[in-house]
């Protein structure tokens, strides 16, 4: 029975998704707003077809530039982040390479990383900076890997960098003064209606060392699933001192909104929350490559 899900679902993945591409490549050249939305509509479907639910707190602002911050858990982050609200990603370069899924990548105008490139820090500023002055809404993926969804691991503060850039970087964009940061926390939580416990979550994430097309059949097979998502107000991107400070801030709050998500805990609940000793940011396993940032 799994089996036939999964093979249903990727035949239907496959006949939804390719004759968009086309209209999406087209949105591109004629359509800068419609090519916005559009990815929304699609993964809209895209996440009904793999039965997955939503429950959604809070709301990403459509009238004003967004720095979206989030935590990363899985592949299912892409669609799942998509269907809430038009977006792109910032993702490393090595996406841009792979089959199928980098023409997906491009068609959303992914913003490619590349990290082994320091120079590279100030062609990904001047587009990120360009995407915000045109008013996008950009996710970032702090942890520069993904987890088991069982935790948050610590920020890379240099990944802020070109988002929150020390000075001015050569001829890079005007940053437009209504720019918002808001973090963005996902937890998937039941499987089958059945609550996913801290053993059975780490099936849903996909890290370390895990084959993604392996994985994707796996995940597939197993059944609907529910993400919770909670989604923080906006604060002006001038607020932070610097890109150590956006780091900290936004670090501390999606940590602290994931274990409320986990234990079912109520806002009004206080908790206290430390962030992982750096010795054990990473896992041997969570230092291989594999997701969007790995």
């Amino acid at each position: 029975m799994g089996a036939f899900r999964a093979t249903s679902i990727l035949a239907g993945f496959f006949t939804l998704t390719v004759p968009l591409m086309p209209v999406q490549a087209l949105l591109l050249r004629v359509s800068p707003s419609g090519a916005r939305r559009f990815p929304n509509w699609y993964h809209r479907r895209v996440c009904r077809l793999f039965g997955i639910k939503l429950h959604i707190d809070g709301a990403v602002m459509s009238d004003k530039p967004v720095l979206l911050i989030s935590n990363h858990t899985s592949w299912l982050d892409i669609p799942v982040l998509s269907a809430v609200a038009p977006l792109s990603f910032v993702a490393k370069k090595e996406v841009g390479r792979w089959p199928f899924v980098s023409s997906l990548a491009r068609l959303q105008r992914t913003v490619f990383v590349d990290r082994e490139r320091r120079s590279a820090v100030g062609e990904t500023t001047n587009e990120i900076m360009a995407r915000l002055a045109t008013g996008d809404t950009v996710v970032l993926f702090a942890e520069g890997t993904s987890s088991d969804g069982n935790r948050v691991l610590p920020f890379k503060t240099s990944l802020f960098a070109a988002a929150k850039p020390p000075g001015k970087t050569g001829a890079a964009p005007a940053v437009r003064s209504d720019v918002v940061v808001q973090t963005l926390s996902i937890v998937y939580t039941r499987l089958h209606g059945v609550p996913i416990n801290r053993s059975a979550r780490p099936m849903v994430g996909w890290f370390g060392d895990m084959e993604m097309q392996s994985h994707a059949w796996e995940l597939l097979k197993a059944g609907p699933l529910d993400v919770r998502i909670r989604i923080s107000p906006p604060i002006p991107l001038d607020s932070f001192a610097d890109r150590k400070d956006l780091a900290r801030r936004s670090e501390d709050q999606i940590r602290e909104n994931v274990v409320r998500l986990l234990r079912g805990y109520p806002d009004d609940m206080p908790i206290s929350v430390t962030a992982p000793a750096a010795e054990a940011r990473t896992t041997p396993r969570q230092q291989s490559s594999g997701s969007l940032f790995r």
